[in-house]
């Protein structure tokens, strides 16, 4: 199952517990694909650093190596209009159009309110693990 995730369900999966944890675990035991594009992983990169300052227990940079060797790139095509009322957060539905992904897994509501836009599933963590990692 390939899967988008939003920058604050990867980051939240890394320096927190819950359904981002279980969604990254999942990823780990190969019963989920991550796709992922230079623009996202340049804004996971940026976030994570900050929190790394925050929490300097956990060491963000392997994860970073994880996707970087276990992660499917995609070279998105732009939209054509505008599709997220945040234009930030169209570089998601870039990678999860052009990578054919299942799901965007986000907690983000300007995601989660287009959810279907061009056949793309966009669920909450909780949402996700709860109807499609645990069948």
């Amino acid at each position: 199952m390939k899967i988008v995730l939003d920058t604050n369900v990867f980051i939240s999966g890394i320096f927190f517990a819950g359904p981002p944890y279980e969604i990254l675990k999942a990823w780990r035991d190969g019963r989920t694909q991550i796709l992922i594009s230079d623009e996202i992983i340049e804004e996971y990169r940026r976030v994570g650093e900050l929190l790394s300052e925050q929490f300097p227990g956990i060491e963000f940079a392997p994860f970073l190596q994880l996707l970087a060797v276990h992660a499917e790139f995609v070279r998105p095509k732009k939209l054509s209009a505008q599709a997220c009322e945040d234009p930030d957060d169209d570089k998601f539905l870039e990678c999860a159009i052009s990578g054919k992904s299942d799901f965007i897994v986000s907690g983000n509501k300007h995601l989660l309110k287009i959810s279907g836009y061009k056949g793309i599933a966009i669920v909450n963590p909780r949402n996700f693990v709860d109807n499609y990692l645990k069948k």
